[in-house]
């Protein structure tokens, strides 16, 4: 797949200028060989300014059609300069230069006929085949040249696909003056018909506040016969769940314990009466070549209807348009998927665990100061008992828990297994809601928007996206990485025009670079922090820099760790010991700055990165929230989290655990795998669990699950008092967490019929 957004200049803080960008109309080829020409078209935004000095012919747009609000339209106008010959420059910004895709298949040779062959004078043979691949050929019996075009049918043109992109207005003003779409206009373009050019479908990204324009909608009229596919910002299918075996789980544990697996944020169609911004729409162009069949496949799009001069149809999830054979040649709906209620599939896990009923009503209990049936044992699905050790009584909390309130903080695990999505865990990434204080994301696999998304909803996901304060990455393997320009992207779009600061990302420096090399295509708006800068040492130095250079003048913040992982003769120190590159001491200290008052708006003591045995650079983080005042003027310690990212158990994650409120902690193997953990630095379901208890923590949730465990991970539930296995979109409120190791065994019970998968040996454990 390739963006449409992937045409932009360098990333500059002014952007970068391009004279005369209305020179910029002919196609670029990107693809031309015996299965498909790709070419694309740059559509450059064009102020009103600037089309009064181009003198350009078309209509303008009328401000009143367009809702500059769109949540696509969120472009501010180009900036204007003039060059010193006094010529009319446009400063383009990353991500400013949008893309039209053309997608041409060759021609259908017609059919050869036999007959006229032989009346001039042709014997069968390899002649037949020479006129067939268009070479012309000399006659067997007669003295002439017989030409492809005198023995074939007429051609079938191929078909021919557009893919338009215009996110603005001011694009829209570009759009319509191409001229190099004019042969695919028709008759209504004046071009002669041997010229001429018939698109079979065009799929349309833009924004609905572009789309229901009257301009939009008479540039659409051009295109004769063309299949209009409206695939851009509307949310008819949100509430289709494409994921439906995620979807199908997600609906189970919500029947089972709603509180911690809260109903998800699907939006409802009876609230789509009107237009309602929405996400911008994945398409996925599938040429590949499977047994004659062509297609294009067309992922989470919709639509919502509006009166309109040209015909379109809404896309739908899974939605195909074939290109080959000719015969199929069209829409295909035989792959959308149907609605599946949650009634649906709850009816049939009562039909397959019957006892599930009891089990809820169990579970419910728990929140309503009640107790299961029997108060002395937890019931387990062996003849194994929970042991109930004293000092985990339910009366026995910690202090930071007294008076909690249930919009104090929530963890909500967005992706708990590991190396690469599969049907029922997306990959790593843990949303840390602080409520009306904000948010931050610790780890940001692929798909982390989606499952935001599936959480709180789309406008729910805009609101966690648009109130995150810091973002922190363990380390630079992709599973816990690859989602991150994504949430920044839509940061920046949600809070264009909106005073703010860029967000500060916090990671290995290695993500730096891939940071960088992605703002060629388009501005992150964010401030990077290598974790080195956030480890104990290095604040310490600059807590002392601050308060012995109180005007901002930074002497050097020590990077040095006191640490184990990095000591003489250790294999890891020399990662930590490579030479690098100097740092910019007062851009660190200026961004330590930024984050000192973020961590206090958001309510935050302290965010502290510590080294990890996983790979080079790999981290863990402690949370630590404020003391807080009660109603009765008590002070109350705030509380503290935990997370390890990607290790192997260490004296590390110990000694940043001592007195921690959760303790988040990777158990990538079942405990009868500990050479395998060794040997891919992870830790199995026992280790995190003695992690915790030598850290005497509260709470341990146990995540990073190998993807050879679809649905449950396999432990030993004998010692697991203060534990709880993380299902994806498992949402933990603060207040719930004397609940939380309770509701494990009823786990099991939803998940006893499940088998476990082998691991594939070409997946690799990250």
């Amino acid at each position: 797949m390739v963006h449409t957004h992937s045409f932009g200049p360098s990333p500059g803080s002014d952007g970068v200028s391009i004279p005369d960008p209305w020179k910029f109309s002919d196609p670029i080829v990107l693809i031309d060989d015996e299965v498909v020409k790709i070419s694309a078209l740059l559509l450059q935004p064009i102020p009103s300014e600037a089309l009064d000095l181009s003198k350009q012919q078309f209509p303008l747009l009328n401000a009143t059609e367009l809702d500059l609000e769109d949540r696509r339209n969120q472009f501010s106008e180009p900036l204007l300069t003039r060059s010193p010959n006094n010529e009319v420059e446009l400063a383009l910004k990353p991500g400013d230069i949008s893309v039209i895709y053309i997608c041409e298949l060759p021609e259908i040779k017609g059919k050869f006929d036999p007959k006229k062959a032989a009346a001039l004078g042709l014997r069968p043979g390899p002649k037949y085949r020479e006129l067939q691949l268009g070479n012309s050929v000399t006659s067997d019996r007669q003295n002439i040249m017989v030409h492809p075009s005198d023995v074939l049918g007429p051609s079938v043109p191929g078909p021919i696909i557009l893919i338009v992109d215009c996110p603005t207005s001011f694009h829209l003003q570009k759009l319509l003056s191409l001229q190099s779409l004019s042969i695919y206009y028709g008759d209504m373009s004046g071009n002669p018909p041997e010229t001429s050019k018939v698109v079979n479908c065009i799929i349309h990204l833009s924004p609905a506040s572009v789309t229901n324009s009257s301009a939009y909608q008479e540039w659409m009229a051009r295109f004769c016969g063309s299949q209009h596919i409206m695939a851009g910002h509307e949310m008819k299918n949100v509430e289709v769940p494409i994921l439906k075996s995620s979807a199908r789980i997600a609906a189970r544990l919500n029947y089972l314990c709603p509180m911690f697996f809260p109903a998800p944020g699907f939006w409802s169609l009876r609230h789509l009466n009107g237009s309602v911004p929405g996400s911008r729409a994945l398409i996925e162009l599938n040429f590949s070549i499977f047994s004659g069949y062509r297609s294009v496949d067309l992922v989470y799009c919709s639509q919502v209807p509006v009166s309109k001069l040209c015909e379109s149809i809404s896309a739908e999830n899974l939605l195909k348009f074939h290109l080959r054979p000719y015969s199929q040649l069209g829409l295909d709906r035989s792959g959308v998927p149907s609605t599946v209620s949650p009634s649906e599939i709850i009816d049939e896990l009562l039909l397959e665990i019957p006892e599930i009923v009891d089990a809820a009503q169990q579970v419910t209990r728990f929140w309503h100061g009640g107790k299961p049936t029997n108060e002395n044992i937890t019931p387990m699905l062996n003849n194994n008992v929970m042991i109930e050790e004293p000092w985990l009584n339910e009366n026995t909390l910690p202090s930071c828990l007294e008076d909690i309130s249930r919009e104090d903080m929530e963890i909500v695990l967005l992706g708990t297994g590991s190396s690469q999505p599969s049907k029922y865990r997306n990959v790593s990434s843990i949303f840390i809601n602080l409520f009306s204080k904000g948010s931050l994301l610790l780890d940001c696999g692929e798909g982390t928007l989606g499952q935001l998304k599936r959480r709180f909803g789309v406008e729910g996901a805009d609101d966690a996206v648009r109130g995150l304060r810091c973002l922190w990455i363990s380390h630079i393997h992709a599973d816990h990485h690859t989602g991150l320009a994504r949430i920044l992207a839509l940061r920046r779009d949600l809070l264009k025009g909106i005073p703010h600061e860029p967000l500060i990302v916090i990671g290995p420096k290695q993500l730096k670079r891939f940071l960088d090399a992605y703002q060629v295509l388009e501005d992150l708006d964010m401030q990077f922090l290598d974790c080195r800068h956030t480890t104990e040492a290095s604040l310490e130095a600059f807590e002392s820099n601050n308060a012995s250079s109180p005007s901002g003048s930074p002497t050097s913040i020590d990077n040095n760790i006191n640490s184990t992982l990095f000591a003489k003769g250790i294999p890891m120190q020399s990662h930590w010991k490579r030479p690098e590159s100097p740092v910019n001491q007062r851009l660190v200290f200026s961004i330590l700055q930024n984050l000192e008052k973020v961590l206090k708006e958001a309510g935050l003591e302290a965010l502290i990165s510590f080294p990890v045995i996983h790979c080079p650079q790999a981290f863990g983080v402690v949370l630590k929230a404020a003391d807080r005042i009660n109603a009765c003027g008590k002070v109350v310690p705030g509380w503290k989290i935990v997370y390890s990212g990607d290790s192997r158990p260490c004296p590390e994650i110990i000694n940043a655990s001592h007195g921690a409120t959760v303790l988040i902690h990777e158990a990538t193997f079942e405990d009868g795998m500990v050479d395998e953990a060794i040997a891919r630095n992870h830790s199995t379901t026992k280790e995190a669990i003695e992690v915790g208890d030598s850290a005497g923590v509260y709470r341990i949730i146990l995540t990073h699950f190998s993807q050879r465990y679809p649905k449950i991970p396999v432990f030993d539930e004998t010692h697991m008092n203060k534990t709880c296995i993380a299902f994806d979109l498992m949402s933990i409120n603060l207040a719930d967490l004397p609940v939380l190791p309770k509701v494990l065994p009823y786990l099991k019970t939803l998940f006893r019929n499940e088998m476990i998968v082998d691991e594939s040996d070409d997946i690799a454990v990250l």
